[in-house]
């Protein structure tokens, strides 16, 4: 994960600060009980390789394997695709990369101690600004770019951990569970000639897997550290070009309807970096 190194030497910076803080008190105790809390970080741009692309369905059978063709027989997206926005209508003009951002949300859970061993549950919602986007380029020439962002996302995680330490303050854990997040759908183009309808937002539901460390100051309050995967399938946004235009227009040279089209990758893959506090009680 290519996260900022300055966010990475605050998050150090932070425990190193806090240890002789968490010396000082009794800290030894139970990790049984209920917390609230909360977290933040930042989210590292979706992992989606370098393979995006739209797929097509000119003649409206549910089934995305066509090509656009002009009205000549040729590919009308020859020019081919890019991860991000189209900065212009050619491929030559780039595309902007996808972006990460801030990360940050809150949570509550419970947690039951045996021996050195913790057994939990963890509840969150949150936001993120990450931002994934991919383009296609007609012979036109035009430009077409397909947007997401989560505009918000919750997550049910099991978490089990070991206590370290003499003063028994110190849990190292891993965590995994449900995510189910809302998505953000955003269409462009610079094609003035057809008209283009989309479904709207959607819903991606997936899995996070990860690992933290907490460390707990007196009895009521932690502090820690977690890096978290979160992996959605987002493959409902559709896309629908049709007329007006002429009968040989490429959108809808196969169908008067139009021709759909959705992106090809369907996985939404981000990595966070995450300073969580929470009050137990």
């Amino acid at each position: 994960m290519k996260l900022n190194r300055m966010s990475a030497a605050l998050v150090a910076g932070l425990l190193v600060a806090a240890a002789p803080l968490a010396n000082a008190q009794d800290a030894k105790g139970s990790w049984n009980g209920g917390y609230v809390g909360a977290y933040a970080g930042i989210v590292d741009k979706p992992d989606n390789g370098d393979s995006d692309r739209f797929l097509f369905d000119t003649n409206l059978d549910g089934n995305f394997n066509d090509t656009v063709r002009t009205g000549a027989g040729a590919d009308a997206f020859s020019p081919g695709f890019c991860n991000g926005v189209a900065q212009t209508a050619t491929p030559a003009g780039g595309c902007a990369e996808n972006t990460g951002g801030a990360d940050w949300g809150l949570r509550a859970g419970y947690d039951w101690q045996f021996d050195r061993f913790v057994f939990g549950v963890v509840g969150e919602y949150g936001l993120m600004d990450a931002r994934d986007a991919v383009s296609a380029f007609s012979t036109t020439p035009a430009r077409y770019s397909m947007l997401r962002k989560i505009d918000g996302i919750a997550a049910l995680r099991a978490r089990i951990g070991v206590v370290v330490g003499d003063d028994e303050a110190n849990l190292v854990y891993a965590t995994a569970g449900g995510a189910r997040a809302s998505i953000e759908n955003t269409f462009a183009t610079s094609n003035g000639v057809n008209t283009f309808t989309n479904n709207g937002d959607t819903d991606a539901s997936g899995h996070q897997l990860g690992l933290g460390y907490e460390r707990r100051f007196g009895q009521a309050f932690t502090v820690g550290v977690e890096y978290l995967r979160t992996e959605l399938d987002d493959g409902d946004y559709r896309v629908r070009a049709a007329g007006p235009a002429p009968a040989t227009n490429p959108f809808i040279l196969q169908n008067p309807n139009g021709t759909d089209f959705r992106r090809s990758d369907t996985d939404i893959e981000l990595d966070s970096l995450r300073i969580t506090a929470s009050y137990r009680f």
